[in-house]
């Protein structure tokens, strides 16, 4: 099994293996969970992985996905309600899924802004052929892999979103050849720290891929200064490095990830056994 590169993921993963009833496992979906595709509609699960994540809930207090997503479609996209007991943190927290109910709050005007807005604003910028909108209902996102040119269109959008953002009261969240225009207040930091906390985890355990997946991160830091101990992994592409670079572990994408966890659970067994 791949080791982490610092002390405290160490010290972390030697807690997750021998108290895995007092963990909390979380997981971005898109790029950790499920590669990254060019229609993220057609999204699906790496090969095992999900069956990997239903043997670890049975062994850990805590599995949980936290995404941009809706819940609801991360539930749906990767049959997520196979896995006992899990919670899917949607819209960064906005939204949660569990137990097959989605509860939520209204979302705030300025997404009805930026989806009246947009459009007309994507076609003025001179974005290449291919450029997209996505709607999730609570937030939207121009995606950029299709186009011809997917940095140019990014260089062309990035003003323009920055200031309709700013009219509407949005935050810009920028990704992997995507930028998305979603409520503030709201990130997977947070989201992370606040199941912790329902849960009264004692160590936790966080995969991403992206940039909006470094607010975890930061907050699984801040956990350990409370006394939590914390393993973070980075499902690592060539896009983003920033992820790569603040992890304790880098595995090679979602097909790495399938196989630590795969590792993890053999590893939990062995030592009860």
């Amino acid at each position: 099994m791949p080791e982490p590169t610092t002390p405290n993921g160490r010290a972390a993963l030697e807690a997750l293996l021998t108290e895995p009833a007092r963990a909390l496992f979380a997981f971005d979906f898109d790029g950790t969970l499920a590669p990254i595709v060019a229609d993220p509609r057609d999204s699906a699960p790496q090969p095992g992985i999900v069956a990997a994540l239903a043997e670890l809930a049975e062994l850990a207090g805590t599995v949980a996905v936290i995404t941009g997503r809706g819940a609801a479609t991360a539930v749906d996209l990767g049959g997520l309600d196979r896995v006992p007991g899990i919670t899917v943190l949607g819209h960064y927290g906005a939204e949660r899924w569990s137990d097959g109910r989605v509860a939520a709050a209204e979302p705030p005007p300025g997404v009805s802004l930026v989806r009246a807005e947009l459009p007309g604003l994507v076609d003025a910028s001179g974005a290449p052929e291919g450029t997209w909108i996505e709607d999730k209902g609570r937030s939207l996102a121009v995606h950029t892999r299709r186009a011809a040119d997917p940095d140019r269109a990014l260089e062309l959008l990035g003003g323009p979103l920055t200031e309709l953002a700013e009219r509407a009261g949005l935050k810009v969240e920028p990704g992997r050849m995507v930028i998305e225009l979603r409520p503030q207040g709201v990130d997977k930091g947070a989201a992370l720290t606040s199941l912790v906390e329902e849960r009264g985890a004692l160590h936790v355990f966080y995969a991403g891929d992206d940039l909006g997946d470094l607010p975890a991160f930061e907050a699984v830091a801040a956990l350990r200064a409370r006394g939590v101990s914390g393993l973070t992994v980075c499902s690592s592409s060539e896009e983003v490095t920033a992820v790569a670079d603040a992890a304790d572990l880098v595995v090679p994408g979602p097909a790495g990830l399938a196989e630590l966890l795969g590792r993890v659970t053999e590893r939990i067994r062995g030592l009860a056994a």
